[in-house]
């Protein structure tokens, strides 16, 4: 069996190129320019930070992650046409009823090995989210566990929007996570209540508590309105936890080895 490294490229948003085991994969695609608003019945939201990398300079893709369909901030106009391209896309059961095409819809714990053109592959397993409050979850939404078929490199979890319960606990029980790729950013919009709806930074310090053998990598924190925390609370809250050495920054646009 091959050791692969791990390499993640930060796109902006909750929008990153995670390679694994030889996959390249993209996950919930957000590729529309700053200043670009999406006006629904509920609420606007407003993109406030252009993507470090335009869609055609992403290189070929195998397959995309996506957390969930039916929010701006994970699937905006640019990336879907993206996720059109690549054609095979992991998401929700009710999203992939909307999607349609190349998209594959996985409940929770539900597995799926993937094999790219290059021959190797990957298990995709699903995991639970919850987009908020017990009263007042913005889902259906999932999370995914990565690990390599024919490659001993490190178990990876790509969260998707969620906050901290217990589904995201028993992701710790039943894998031993080495890199957490968190969307973070305490996302708030009014028309939902006060409560937020993806990782807080003292959310991301309780998984890095409870997980003693895991890297954890921010994304989405920047680049969108109602994001209520960025950088500077995450660094804080990790370094008052005395936890910064786990943390993991990536630079927009460049590929960053993490193991």
């Amino acid at each position: 069996m091959t050791t692969d490294p791990l390499r993640v490229t930060y796109i902006g948003g909750p929008t990153a190129i995670v390679e694994i085991a030889g996959v390249r994969l993209l996950t919930d695609p957000t590729l529309d320019p700053a200043g670009t608003e999406y006006a629904t019945p509920a609420y606007t939201l407003r993109k406030t930070q252009t993507p470090s990398l335009a869609p055609t300079a992403l290189g070929h893709i195998d397959a995309v992650l996506l957390s969930h369909d039916h929010h701006f901030d994970n699937l905006d106009h640019a990336g879907r046409a993206v996720m059109t391209d690549v054609g095979i896309a992991y998401t929700t059961e009710a999203g992939a009823e909307r999607l349609g095409g190349g998209a594959i819809g996985l409940q929770p714990w539900e597995s799926a090995d993937f094999t790219a053109s290059s021959g190797r592959g990957i298990r995709i397993t699903a995991t639970p989210g919850r987009h908020g409050p017990p009263s007042g979850d913005r889902g259906p939404v999932i999370g995914f566990v990565l690990a390599g078929l024919d490659s001993a490199g490190p178990v990876t979890y790509v969260s998707g929007d969620t906050v901290w319960y217990e589904g995201v606990q028993e992701v710790g029980r039943r894998f031993d996570v080495g890199v957490a790729i968190l969307n973070l950013g305490a996302a708030k919009v009014a028309v939902a209540g006060p409560d937020p709806l993806t990782f807080t930074a003292a959310d991301a310090v309780r998984l890095a508590e409870a997980w003693p053998n895991t890297l954890v990598v921010p994304l989405h924190f920047e680049g969108w309105e109602h994001f209520s925390e960025g950088r500077t609370e995450i660094d804080d809250a990790f370094a008052a936890a005395g936890l910064s050495a786990r943390l993991r920054w990536l630079k927009p646009g460049q590929p960053t080895t993490l193991s």
